[in-house]
């Protein structure tokens, strides 16, 4: 495996809104809260992970020294569940037909998109990323619309929804009684029962005897040709590779994932060992998992113990995210329910 240059977390999504941006879209909002909406119904099936010792970090040396994937440590983490995907389109769309939230995509009026995927006019491309330029600003470009207006999801409601901020996963995830995974849960849960391996099935990236694919990630020379020796180009289908050994799938891969976490590179150090739920505040949302664009010779993390970090406004063609819950209750009196105060959901919506 090449080595990668030092800390390219801007390949991951973009830091940021695109140059030249047109002014009359307006300045970034807050999407509209779900405060008071009857609660929702997430389809998605959750995975009950047993309470247990998870070892943690980055075991082989692959990580980018910014990202703060070490040391190694040992935490202890009370049982909880996970959705054993991503939420997908369909499940989004009930929650916006429910409640009428506009994600912060729609509210802006474009979104970041990849640029070999972009579907638009010419009128509609409004810029490029100053420091990654295959990231794309597009008019146009959201949930319902992925790669662009001349773009959608009527043949996709199996995939995972993207252009999402952080406020809209809480958004959602409040609605469906749920909530985002710390980083410490997401890990344990993508480990999938095994300890001290590179991926969620093992050291390997291709498995099986015949070289299987198990990840959607990005082939061929990047950023100019995507080979898509996976099948695939942009998402793929949540349940198009097989699951962990916890029945979660594609916790690398396809999608990046917002977790509940402030990103701190150096959180690992003073980290809790019960139940770590990460800084107090901070700059930026820890993401986890990679996505369809990850490639070894610039974004290598589509491993388990790869961190990265966006703003929490940020919004792109390869950002999603998954639920969790507590194991035994959503219970509003639960100290992990999205309508508890003392919820890291419930402390992420006022911070």
């Amino acid at each position: 495996m090449s080595t990668p240059p030092p800390d390219p977390r801007p390949c991951c999504v973009p830091a940021g809104p695109p140059a030249a941006a047109d002014p009359t879209l307006g300045t970034p909002a807050r999407t509209g809260s779900t405060d008071g909406t009857e609660r929702g119904v997430d389809p998605t099936e959750l995975a009950t992970i047993p309470a247990g010792r998870a070892v943690l970090g980055d075991h082989f040396g692959d990580g980018y020294a910014g990202d703060g994937e070490g040391p190694v440590h040992e935490v202890e983490l009370s049982a909880y569940r996970i959705g054993t995907t991503s939420v997908t389109n369909a499940a989004f769309a009930a929650f916006v037909d429910a409640t009428g939230h506009r994600t912060l995509a729609e509210v802006e009026g474009y979104s970041a998109v990849f640029h070999t995927d972009v579907a638009a006019t010419v009128a509609d491309v409004l810029g490029h990323s100053p420091a990654t330029p295959w990231w794309v600003g597009v008019r146009g470009a959201d949930w319902r619309h992925p790669e662009g207006p001349r773009s959608g999801i009527e043949d996709r409601a199996d995939h995972p929804v993207v252009h999402v901020s952080h406020d809209d996963a809480l958004a959602f995830a409040r609605w469906a009684g749920r909530r985002l995974p710390t980083e410490a849960e997401w890990e344990y849960a993508a480990r999938g029962g095994l300890e001290g391996r590179r991926y969620p099935w093992g050291d390997e990236l291709m498995a099986g005897t015949d070289g299987e694919w198990q990840v959607n990630i990005f082939q061929g020379a990047f950023p100019a040709t995507n080979t898509a020796d996976d099948g695939w180009t942009t998402t793929a289908p949540v349940t198009a590779y097989r699951p962990n050994g916890y029945g979660l799938h594609q916790m690398v891969g396809n999608v990046w994932e917002w977790c509940a976490d402030w990103f701190d590179p150096k959180a690992y150090d003073a980290r809790e060992r019960r139940d770590p739920r990460g800084p107090a505040s901070g700059t930026v949302r820890v993401m986890r998992g990679g996505s369809f664009l990850c490639h070894d010779s610039y974004c290598n993390r589509y491993r388990v113990a790869a961190r990265s970090a966006a703003p929490p406004d940020s919004t792109a063609s390869n950002l999603g995210f998954r639920c969790a819950a507590d194991a035994a209750t959503d219970r509003p009196d639960s100290p992990h329910s999205p309508d508890s105060p003392d919820s890291p959901v419930e402390k992420e919506n006022h911070a």
